[in-house]
């Protein structure tokens, strides 16, 4: 039997607003699974975001430069995930869980994808039971507030939201 091999290419799309201690978790065990896993940093209009594209970009090239995996890389998209995942030459989306919320969400959005292209498998990995909590969302809240979100992101994420706040102003006197 002759032939190529192709290159087993997943994508893990998210907004990373502002990439979490789960996200990295994520990024680690999927790059397991695939030859290169591109890290989708993309926009979403029903999220209220902290930091531009241009922003999440640059803290995501940092945070998985600090990770140290080869294979993976971080592109910027803004279209339809499975129009840049045929363009990627994916083959595997990568998508995290935490709760059964996520699951429903997650299905149904796994099954529209589907729909648009069969050739393309999500996988489901389940975040790690201590990041479970973790929330893009809930991290922004708590540094709102002046909350310590140390536990959740890395140092340099921590220093990027802060300077953030700073910038912006806290919510709340207590």
């Amino acid at each position: 039997m002759t032939g190529q091999v192709r290159e087993r290419i997943g994508i893990y799309p998210g907004t990373f607003d502002p990439i979490t201690l789960g996200h990295a978790d994520i990024i680690r065990r999927g790059a397991k699974l695939v030859d290169r896993l591109i890290i989708g940093v993309t926009t979403n209009p029903s999220k209220n975001p902290m930091f531009t594209p241009d922003e999440r970009m640059a803290m995501v090239v940092r945070e998985v430069s600090d990770m140290g995996l080869g294979n993976v890389e971080v592109v910027g998209f803004n279209a339809l995930l499975m129009k840049f995942a045929r363009k990627q030459g994916a083959s595997v989306i990568v998508r995290g869980l935490r709760a059964v919320a996520d699951f429903e969400y997650e299905y149904q959005m796994a099954g529209m994808n589907q729909q648009i292209d069969a050739e393309i498998e999500t996988v489901f990995l389940m975040a790690d039971v201590s990041l479970q909590p973790i929330a893009s969302k809930l991290v922004k809240e708590i540094a709102l507030f002046g909350g310590d979100i140390a536990a959740f992101v890395s140092k340099n994420v921590r220093a990027d939201v802060a300077g953030r706040v700073k910038q912006h102003g806290q919510l709340g006197d207590y």
